[in-house]
Order: structure tokens, then C-alpha cells, then sequence
């Protein structure tokens, strides 16, 4: 079976070589690599090291060196095609089928390296020619130096349709198609597929030119300003990122790696002195992409143009990462002046000012948060439902389960302080205590008609109970009754039965001294709670911080409902006017009313466990004298 080096560089590339150690040996982390006693030979100090960024183990006592294969092979003692196979497997690659052609198809990639080589010599030495005068003046008014131009291979491509292939004779038509520097059309004679242009080489991580760019130098042309390589046995442009492999050492020194949107944005910044600097090749970033760039560091920058396109490309980039977030694995965003891409930041305020920008890049959860909350007006309830919808269904992309979670507690927490901003301070009032600061019964009682409403509300099944539950959950913790009061005055304009026990929430909350400590409201004349076991803010022994936190998201859910039911509505009457968006909206909206559904018919189950637990890991939890509350 002939696997060619190409196919190996691959693999090698797709396998982290720490997780792979680390099955069998104990690592500890050191900066960027890992260290360990040596898995080969007996020794009691570390001096085993493995670093993920270059893919390769050493060990400074007994001198074992390796990457992933030989790991395999070495220290768990497998056969090369065996460890090949297991490591292809997990990297999700297929192990090529034994194919008597196959070593004939690895020469034909070694020859295309030969046939891109050769390109390239030609387009830099027609650029020193006389014909590529106006390549230079270009290069000139970018202010790109000579020195710059020579380090990233700048050429020049001529107009004439066949001068590629006069140049390049000695190779056979098909391995310039092949190559991608021709173009073969059924009813037409093959033509060089670069002609007019300023060009650059393309070029793999062992910075070999695998592909070209080029770039028109007539803009009165109806051509492509940028075109690039079609996609070929060397080149795949969803797999490879423009100057990696100058980069990458770059980076190593600096600790960070900054993607801009094009090639010209690269080089820019590398004569600015920022070598860390790499492109994607006219696409968005792909996963393969972002594995790549946390080869090098763990968070990565992007710096996009400052206009609309270059936003949409960074949100674009964002959620294709999320679902891929790991530990210490992000991004950082950098907003760039409207208008501006980074080198005319560079020309225009020189290399201070894009420092400056990436000492202030912001983290992918707030250019999350910031990027959804600016993109839509937010001036009804029903927009700022969608707002809290969008939030959501990107939170649900993210696979592990830690980092979702936390995105979901934060983002929800900016969304309700933004939705639902505190109102101005109230003057607190004095009196109304009783000696051991209980609300005396001079609070006014709930009436007996609101009484029988809320009894019959609360009958109604899950949501009712939560609305009951609710309401006692905030007279155990009155203090946070303010916090929640726009979204209770919400409820209580759409639930005519809670609104006159919310009301008397509200009233008896004013009564509380500014510096009192937190007390139980008087609840007397409300209906019974539901099982209290069942919610886990109406517990005893549970940990105050962990209650209030769930009652804040009992109180969101009750709030979303009718927000949701509501911009529902909405669409529904807009069908008439507009019959495909309205419909689309509905799709959306349904969508997020099941999970809702969903998650009020969770939410009981999860607190009483939650509850449970916290009871059972209490260390008072035999005692509960120690958490009695006064309740007049």
C-alpha cells in the first residue's frame, strides 16, 4: 500500500499529539509544551517533551524522538500500517485503498510540485522584466519594499493567452491543467488562466508552491480583481491558510496569530512587522482552518475589514467556531475603524495604532453578544424576544457541554440586565418590622377574589405551578423582587391573576429597610406553594446564591412565554402582507415554543434534583433547625 508523504503530512496534521501521549503517560503542562518522566526509559526528574505545535515528542536523557506514527509504533508497539490506521480513523481520514496506481498517483503530485516551482520562477523573473514595469509601480504605490516583494515571491503573469505554456514546454498540457495554471474548455483550445496580473505563490506548510493569487492590474477590466488556484491534488483552499508557514514561527515569538481576509492585508502587516499574520483564500474559515490556528496558539485574532462585508465575515467565522470550542480554545475579534481594512489602518496611522487594536481584541462571547444585539432594532418586546431567541440557538451549536453552559448563564445574564435594566433607586421606607424582622401582618392581604384566581391558575398544569412557585420563591427573597420588577409588571399586564399578588409583592418589598438583612414576606394569605421539594428556591438548607439563580431563570421562563406567544401573533396577522417571511418567522417562532414547552416541563425535575443534591451535600443538612426562618 503506498501512502504518499502528502497523505502522511495530513494525518499527522489532524492528530493532536498530546492526547494521543497523555492516553498512556501522565503530561503536565510548561508553557507551550508538555512534560512528563520518560515513558522509554526509568528516571525520577522530567525530561520527556512533547510539543503540539511542531508534532513531535523528545526525550533530553535517552534521545527518543518521534511524531504521532512513531509513538504509536514505538511505545504501544503496533505495526506502521496498524498505528496509520487508528490514528487515520480518529482523525476521520481514510486510509488510502491498496491501489496498484496509487504510487503512480503520488509521482504525479511529487511532478506537480515540479510544475508549480517552475511557474513560480517564471512569474518572478517576468516581473524583473521589462514587461512587468507595471507589477512594480503597483507594488510601489501599495509602498510594498523590494525586500518584501523578493521574501513573498511577487511575479507577474503577462496578458498573452499562451505565454504560461510556451514557458513551461517541457511539461505536458495535461500537468498544467492539472496544476491549474490552464484552463481546458470542451469547444475551445486550452489558455493560461493567469494573464495581466501582479502574482504570489500559494504555498504549503513546508512552503513548496502548491497554488497561485493573482491580482488584475487593469481595474477598468471587467475580470476578477483577486483569483486564485482552482482546487487540485496539491491545493485544497479550504484546508490551507496563506503565509502558515512563515507564520507559524512568528508566532511562537509572539504568542499570538492575527487572520486578516486577504493575502495583500498579510503582507501589509508582516512589513509593519506583524509576521503573524495569515489569510484564508476567498472563503470563510473552515473547520480545518481553525484547527490549524490553534496548532499555533489558543487564541487565535481576527481582524476583518471595518465594513459590513468584513463584520459578516467575523460573525460568519464565530459560528463556524463555536460548535468546535474546547478548553482554552477561542478566538479574539479585533473591530477595525469603519471603512478599513488593516493596511490602510497601517498606512494611515502606522504600526502603534493596529497594536493598539489587538491589545483591545475583544473576546468571541462578547463580539458575540455585542455583533446580535446591535444587528437588529430592539425597540418592541417582540424584537427583544428575538434577540434572547438568536442568542440561544447559537449557544445550542456549542458541543462541549461545560463551555455551553457557561455561555448560556452569561449570555442570558447580559440579556437580562439589558432587557430588563433595574429601575431608578426607590426611596426605602422605614417601620413594618416586628422585633426579629419579620413584615408585620399591616401588609395589605391578598383579596379573596385574586386568591380563588391564583388557586385556579395554579391549577393549570406545569406552568401554573412554576407561576405559584414563582411568586413564594420571591417572597423568600425579596430582595431580588426589584430586580425582577419590570419582567413581574410584564406578567402581570398579560396574567390578570398574578397581577394583584405581584402587586403585593411589590408593595411589601418597598417596605424592606436599604441596609436590612434578607427576610421571608409575609405569605399568609397566599395559596399554599407547590411541592417544595420539586423547586429548589423554596428548600430548606439550599445554598442562597444557588436559589437565586434558579429563580431568576424560573422568572425568565415565565416572562418568555407570553413574549413569545405574543411576536407569534404578530407574525400570524403580518401572513397576509407577507406570506413567505411570515411564515418563516412562524417556523422559527414554533420552534423555539416547543423548546420552551420543553424546558418548563424540565425545569420541576431539575430543580428537585438540584435541590436534593445540595441538600444531601450540605454539611448542616442533618441539622435543620440551623436554617429555620421566622415566617409570621
Amino acid at each position: 500500500m503506498a501512502l504518499s508523504p502528502q497523505w502522511l503530512d495530513e494525518l499527522r496534521a489532524r492528530v493532536t499529539l498530546s492526547s494521543i501521549v497523555m492516553r498512556t503517560t501522565k503530561l503536565q503542562r510548561v508553557g507551550r509544551e508538555w512534560k512528563a518522566c520518560c515513558p522509554f526509559h526509568n528516571e525520577n526528574t522530567p525530561s520527556f517533551y512533547v510539543n503540539d505545535e511542531k508534532g513531535f515528542y523528545h526525550c533530553f536523557g535517552c534521545e527518543a524522538h518521534g511524531d504521532a506514527i512513531r509513538w504509536m509504533t514505538d511505545q504501544q508497539g503496533l505495526p506502521f500500517m496498524d498505528a496509520v490506521k487508528e490514528l487515520a480513523a480518529e482523525a476521520g481520514m481514510e486510509v488510502p485503498a491498496p491501489d496498484p496506481q496509487a504510487a503512480r498517483r503520488a509521482e504525479e503530485r511529487a511532478s506537480l510540485h515540479d510544475v508549480c516551482a517552475a511557474a513560480q520562477d517564471w512569474f518572478r523573473d517576468n516581473l524583473a522584466s521589462a514587461q512587468g514595469a507595471e507589477a512594480r509601480a503597483y507594488l510601489q504605490r501599495r509602498g510594498i519594499s523590494h525586500e518584501v516583494a523578493r521574501q513573498f515571491g511577487f511575479g507577474f503573469a503577462p496578458t498573452d493567452r499562451q505565454a504560461l505554456k510556451r514557458a513551461l514546454s517541457r511539461f505536458p498540457e495535461a500537468m498544467l491543467i492539472e496544476a491549474g495554471l490552464r484552463i481546458a474548455v470542451d469547444d475551445k483550445a486550452p489558455y493560461d488562466r493567469f494573464r495581466g496580473r501582479l502574482m504570489l505563490p500559494i504555498e504549503d506548510a513546508r512552503g513548496r508552491p502548491i497554488g497561485f493569487g493573482g491580482r488584475i492590474l487593469d481595474e477598468n477590466t471587467k475580470a476578477p480583481k483577486y483569483l486564485n488556484s482552482p482546487d487540485t491534488p496539491l491545493f485544497d483552499k479550504g484546508r490551507t491558510l496563506y503565509n502558515l508557514h512563515r507564520a507559524a514561527p512568528a508566532a511562537r515569538q509572539s504568542s499570538r496569530m492575527i487572520v486578516v481576509e486577504g493575502y495583500m492585508d498579510a503582507i501589509a502587516l508582516a512589513q509593519h512587522g506583524f509576521g503573524e499574520a495569515v489569510a484564508p483564500l476567498g472563503t470563510a474559515l473552515t473547520e480545518t482552518q481553525l484547527e490549524l490556528l490553534w496548532r499555533q496558539v489558543e487564541r487565535p485574532i481576527l481582524c476583518f475589514d471595518g465594513d459590513n462585508a468584513g463584520q459578516r465575515a467575523a460573525m460568519r467565522a464565530i459560528a463556524r467556531a463555536l460548535p468546535l470550542l474546547r478548553p482554552a480554545h477561542s478566538l479574539c475579534i479585533v473591530r477595525l475603524p469603519a471603512g478599513q481594512d488593516p493596511d490602510d489602518l497601517l498606512q494611515a496611522s502606522g504600526a502603534a495604532a493596529m497594536e493598539k487594536l489587538l491589545g483591545e481584541a475583544t473576546g468571541l462571547l462578547d463580539a458575540l453578544w455585542q455583533f446580535e444585539r446591535d444587528a437588529r432594532p430592539l425597540n418592541s418586546p417582540e424584537d427583544k424576544a428575538g434577540l434572547k431567541a438568536r442568542l440561544l440557538d447559537h449557544v445550542e451549536t456549542i458541543k462541549h457541554p461545560d463551555i455551553q453552559s457557561l455561555y448560556r448563564r452569561e449570555l442570558l445574564d447580559r440579556y437580562s440586565a439589558f432587557a430588563y435594566p433595574p429601575r431608578q433607586q426607590r426611596e426605602w421606607k422605614a417601620g413594618g418590622f416586628n422585633r426579629r424582622g419579620a413584615i408585620r401582618q399591616s401588609i395589605p392581604q391578598l383579596s379573596a377574589t385574586a386568591r380563588t384566581a391564583l388557586v385556579r391558575a395554579s391549577s393549570g398544569g406545569t406552568r401554573g405551578e412554576l407561576s405559584l412557585a414563582v411568586i413564594h420563591g420571591l417572597a423568600r427573597y425579596p430582595r431580588e423582587i426589584f430586580r425582577h420588577e419590570e419582567a413581574l409588571a410584564r406578567l402581570a399586564d398579560r396574567s390578570a391573576e398574578y397581577a394583584e399578588a405581584i402587586d403585593l409583592l411589590i408593595e411589601s418589598a418597598e417596605t424592606l429597610e436599604e441596609n436590612d438583612q434578607p427576610t421571608i414576606l409575609d405569605t399568609s394569605g397566599l395559596p399554599a406553594p407547590p411541592d417544595k421539594t420539586r423547586f429548589s428556591f423554596l428548600c430548606e438548607g439550599i445554598d442562597p446564591v444557588s436559589a437565586v439563580e434558579d429563580l431568576a431563570e424560573a422568572v425568565s421562563l415565565l416572562v418568555e412565554r407570553p413574549a413569545i406567544e405574543a411576536a407569534l401573533a404578530a407574525a400570524t396577522a403580518r401572513f397576509a402582507s407577507d406570506p413567505e417571511g411570515a411564515f418563516a418567522e412562524q417556523q422559527q417562532l414554533l420552534k423555539r415554543k416547543l423548546e420552551f414547552e420543553a424546558r418548563l416541563g424540565q425545569i420541576a425535575s431539575h430543580k428537585a434534583g438540584k435541590a436534593d443534591r445540595n441538600s444531601d451535600s450540605s454539611p448542616m443538612a442533618d441539622d435543620p433547625g440551623e436554617h429555620e426562618t421566622d415566617q409570621t
